[in-house]
């Protein structure tokens, strides 16, 4: 994990932050998103069914998306920070399907860095990426804003 305080980290725009530790995305966690989202298409949670038809079940979408916090915590710590919000998207691809059983990293890239709402605004590339595929799972642009003591 990279750690850099809260004043220095506009230093590194433009770089590949790091890589998460892989996940693993169990039919558990498929059904409990499909819970918490009420979104139960059968090519999420009906195992019997997607493995007849389309060769075993894939995660959402939005829960590759919801993924980026729990993968991003073990990229980079910013010292000195109060809190932090998710500000937004500015461009979200969903360019692989994550079949269950798949296994997910996260590849962070800090693209900007500016003065915003008495914090920083912060601009990552975040590319999830399947093991043993070349194609990534999903690539999103996503603003935070961090607030220092």
């Amino acid at each position: 994990m990279k750690e850099v305080a809260y004043g220095d980290v506009a230093g590194l725009v433009g770089q590949e932050i790091g890589v998460s530790d892989w996940v693993e995305v169990s039919q558990e966690r498929v059904n409990q998103f499909a819970e918490a989202t009420g979104d139960h298409q059968w090519i999420h949670v009906d195992v019997e069914r997607a493995t007849r038809e389309i060769g075993g079940p894939i995660a959402h979408g939005y829960l590759t998306l919801s993924l980026i916090p729990l993968l991003g915590a073990g990229i980079l710590r910013v010292t000195g920070v109060t809190r932090g919000i998710n500000y937004g998207c500015d461009k979200v691809r969903f360019t692989g399907m994550v079949r269950v059983g798949k296994r997910v990293r996260m590849r962070q890239k800090l693209l900007s860095v500016e003065a915003k709402a008495g914090g920083l605004q912060m601009k990552n590339e975040c590319t999830i990426e399947i093991e043993g595929e070349d194609r990534p799972a999903c690539v999103a642009e996503t603003i935070s804003i961090i607030y220092g003591t």
